[in-house]
């Protein structure tokens, strides 16, 4: 079973989080999101995780940084150091060391792969540096194909693994079974639109989609 893994999106607001409380669920795994950017209303992507599942604090890995702003990591980071002219700097990369945990774990991106966090430090840089295979998490909808794709090439072209790529939204009558033939990796269903995120609901969606099955090793 494929039970350590990086969740990244091939962009934002595609269901990472939603995708990673599945994962953290049907894997028994812990969670970890290390850079959390827009916490205007207090909530970030650990808190609702934790929340959803109900999940006891010691499955939950702090983050590195929780930044305010809901913008690019590398620009969130100097807004809260309070030097925006300068966003170079500020996200250390030693902080995002993988936690010491040695069981089943999810780490959820801040964003889509070639973010950046810091000018000099693009997110699927780090991500080579973790040296865990990847599950791509895209829109079910219009403009996935592009996206999608896009994406793919570019874990590819840095040969990191990819466990495979789930959709979210609403099924699509074509995107994936054209992913099936263009991605070159294996394709891990649609998530459905919930009506309620909680263990429940969770836990049907991980049964009507095979995923113990789909991520044997």
């Amino acid at each position: 079973m494929t039970n350590r893994l990086v969740v990244c999106g091939t962009d934002t607001e595609v269901g990472k989080t939603v995708v990673s409380a599945l994962l953290v669920q049907g894997l028994g795994a812990h969670y970890w999101k290390p850079v959390q950017c827009g916490l205007e209303d207090g909530e970030g992507d650990r808190d609702r995780v934790q929340r959803w599942l109900e999940l006891p604090a010691e499955r939950i890995i702090p983050e590195a940084y929780r930044l305010t702003a809901p913008v690019s990591p590398h620009w969130a980071s100097a807004l809260e150091s309070g030097d925006p002219a300068q966003p170079s700097a500020p996200i250390d990369p030693d902080r995002l060391q993988l936690p010491p945990h040695q069981g089943p774990l999810v780490v959820e991106t801040a964003g889509g792969l070639l973010v950046p966090l810091r000018l000099d430090l693009l997110q699927i840089e780090q991500i080579q540096r973790w040296q865990l295979p990847v599950l791509l998490v895209a829109r079910s909808g219009l403009g996935t194909l592009n996206h999608t794709l896009l994406s793919l090439e570019a874990l590819r072209q840095r040969q990191i693994p990819v466990v495979g790529v789930l959709l979210n939204g609403p099924a699509h009558p074509n995107n994936l079974s054209t992913l099936e033939q263009l991605g070159g990796v294996p394709m891990l269903g649609c998530l459905s639109p919930l009506e309620a995120i909680n263990p429940t609901s969770l836990g049907e969606q991980w049964q009507q989609l095979e995923l113990s099955h789909k991520l044997q090793a």
